[in-house]
C-alpha cells in the first residue's frame, strides 16, 4: 500500500481539451533573450498557499491530500507526454508526489508551488525514460525528410490526439520535443538535463519537429480520405 493512501490512479480523469501553439520558435526565444531590460519581481505566495505548504511540511495528511487533489490532474497530463502507457504515467505521478512530500521542506516559496512540482514530475519522467532515451540516441535515424517551409498545424488536433501522435515519436525525440516545445525549456537547459550538447539538442529537436510534421500530415490526409468515403 502507498505511503500516501489518498494518491490513486487518475487515468480516467484525464479529459480532452484543445491546444494552440504548443510549439514556440527559436526566433522568438532569441528576441526575448535580446531584450535590453528585464524586470524581475519577487514572488510572494498567498496566505492560503503558504499555510498549505507549512502543513504539508508538518506531515498533515489533509494538507497533503489537498495539494495532491489540486495539482495531480495537471501533473498527470505532463506525465502522459513522456509515458507510453497510462500505467507508466500513473507510476511517474505517484513517484513524483512521493518526492514532493518527502522534500517539500526544501521548497523556498520563491515561485508558485505548481512550478516546483512540475519540475519534479519532469525530472521523474526523464529518470523513468533514461534507459530508453540512451538507446534511442545510439540508433541512427536517417529516414526523416525535412521541409522547413511547411508549418505544423497543431490547432487542428485536440490535446488527446496531439499527445497520442507525439508519443509515436522515437523516445529521444519525444523527450526533447516535450521539453522544448511544450515545457518551455531552453536548449541549454535540455542539454544539462540529458547530458548532451546544445547542438545535439537543437538537431534532435529539428528532427523531431520534421518527423512530427510528417505524422500530422498523414493523420490529416487519413481524416480527409475518411470524410470523402
Amino acid at each position: 500500500m502507498s505511503e500516501f493512501p489518498f494518491m490513486s490512479n487518475i487515468s480516467a480523469h484525464n479529459g480532452s481539451q484543445s491546444i494552440e501553439n504548443v510549439e514556440h520558435q527559436e526566433e522568438e526565444q532569441e528576441l526575448n533573450n535580446n531584450e535590453n531590460t528585464t524586470i524581475r519581481t519577487v514572488y510572494i505566495p498567498s496566505s492560503e498557499e503558504s499555510q498549505l505548504i507549512d502543513d504539508c511540511i508538518k506531515g498533515k495528511r489533509q494538507a497533503q491530500h489537498s495539494l495532491y487533489e489540486e495539482f495531480a490532474p495537471k501533473m498527470y497530463a505532463i506525465a502522459m507526454r513522456y509515458a507510453q502507457t497510462t500505467l507508466e504515467a500513473d507510476d511517474i505521478l505517484q513517484e513524483s508526489f512521493i518526492n514532493v512530500f518527502k522534500h517539500i521542506e526544501k521548497f523556498a516559496k520563491d515561485c508558485p508551488i505548481e512550478f516546483w512540482i512540475r519540475k519534479i514530475v519532469v525530472n521523474q519522467a526523464l529518470k523513468a525514460g533514461r534507459s530508453k532515451y540512451d538507446k534511442a540516441f545510439k540508433e541512427e535515424v536517417s529516414d526523416i525528410n525535412y521541409n522547413s517551409e511547411e508549418n505544423i498545424i497543431l490547432d487542428q488536433f485536440d490535446l488527446e490526439e496531439l499527445l497520442e501522435i507525439i508519443r509515436k515519436l522515437p523516445d529521444g525525440f519525444q523527450q526533447i520535443f516535450n521539453l522544448y516545445a511544450i515545457e518551455g525549456y531552453k536548449h541549454k537547459e535540455i542539454a544539462e538535463l540529458l547530458g548532451i550538447s546544445v547542438g545535439t539538442s537543437k538537431s534532435q529537436y529539428a528532427r523531431a519537429r520534421a518527423q512530427l510534421q510528417e505524422m500530422l500530415l498523414k493523420e490529416d490526409e487519413s481524416y480527409e480520405q475518411f470524410r470523402k468515403q
